[in-house]
């Protein structure tokens, strides 16, 4: 009897609960109120006990009914979902959206899309990795993802194609007691030399045995860009950082801009890129994203 019981019904009750009778229920269904009384009681002998007393006025919900109630609620509410998800994905809307973004990718910027993504495509899960050099481009590769964002790896990969997406500056920094800090005028590689540099490494295999941006002799190499922030604050070496997250370090005093005389292989700053394979270009949402980080 319970597999028996249809969407139609479970919306005919919903509907009868909150207009609060059965006139009332049919009127917001476009039916006549014995279709709506008929359908009420043939899912309460579904079921097997009364959804509503019908011994006063107006028919009031009984415990049981109050409490079936929030599971038809629940019911509905997953059928419209899953009628939204199959309307969106007949339309050609991907499943999932998957993207890596390089880690020097402006913070607020990419909150701000992903915010605005989830209200423009809410039943379409995001799925993202955060890396840098070599490992935001892997996963495009693996078929992990459809998008990825890159910046602070130089070389663009065949077969990929790409969309210039903003400009991100980078400055050199170290901690106001470090001995780079104290020197006068702009930093030679020589003398920058001399102290441990504090550079990102590459979690994937494409850049083995390649350096980017390194100019001393020791080096420490980090795997997360906060651990990175956190070692130039404490002094323990100087580095090459996306401005927008030491600026408030440098307003405050906590870091130390310093100019070196010979720039790294990456320049100043990184140009930022969306690129896809060609043979699998962004779907609608993938082009909907792309186009609101343009947009920033």
């Amino acid at each position: 009897m319970l597999d028996g019981i249809s969407m139609d019904q479970l919306r005919t009750f919903i509907a009868a609960a909150d207009e609060g009778s059965f006139s009332a229920a049919g009127r917001k269904l476009r039916r006549a109120q014995s279709v709506v009384s008929h359908t009420l009681a043939n899912l309460e002998h579904q079921v097997g006990f009364a959804l509503f007393d019908r011994t006063t006025r107006y028919p009031q919900l009984t415990d049981a009914g109050r409490a079936l109630l929030v599971q038809a609620r629940e019911a509905a509410s997953s059928m419209d979902a899953f009628k939204a998800r199959a309307r969106s994905l007949g339309a050609g809307l991907e499943p999932e959206l998957a993207v890596a973004v390089d880690v020097m990718f402006p913070i607020e910027t990419l909150t701000c899309a992903v915010k605005a993504f989830h209200a423009a495509f809410p039943t379409t899960p995001l799925r993202l990795f955060v890396e840098a050099l070599g490992a935001v481009v892997q996963p495009l590769l693996d078929g992990r993802c459809r998008l990825a964002v890159i910046g602070s790896l130089p070389e663009l990969p065949a077969g990929c194609a790409v969309e210039y997406l903003m400009a991100v500056e980078t400055v050199t920094v170290v901690a106001p007691d470090h001995p780079l800090a104290q020197l006068e005028g702009p930093v030679t590689h020589e003398q920058a030399a001399q102290h441990i540099q504090l550079v990102l490494t590459d979690r994937s295999a494409l850049t083995q045995g390649r350096d980017f941006g390194v100019q001393s002799a020791q080096v420490w190499r980090l795997a997360d860009l906060g651990a990175k922030h956190a070692f130039l604050r404490a002094g323990l070496g100087w580095g090459h950082m996306p401005l927008h997250m030491v600026s408030a370090d440098i307003a405050n005093g906590s870091l130390v801009r310093i100019a070196l005389m010979v720039h790294p292989t990456l320049g100043p700053g990184f140009s930022m890129h969306a690129i896809h394979l060609n043979e699998q270009p962004p779907g609608p949402a993938g082009r909907w994203f792309i186009d609101r980080l343009k947009s920033a």
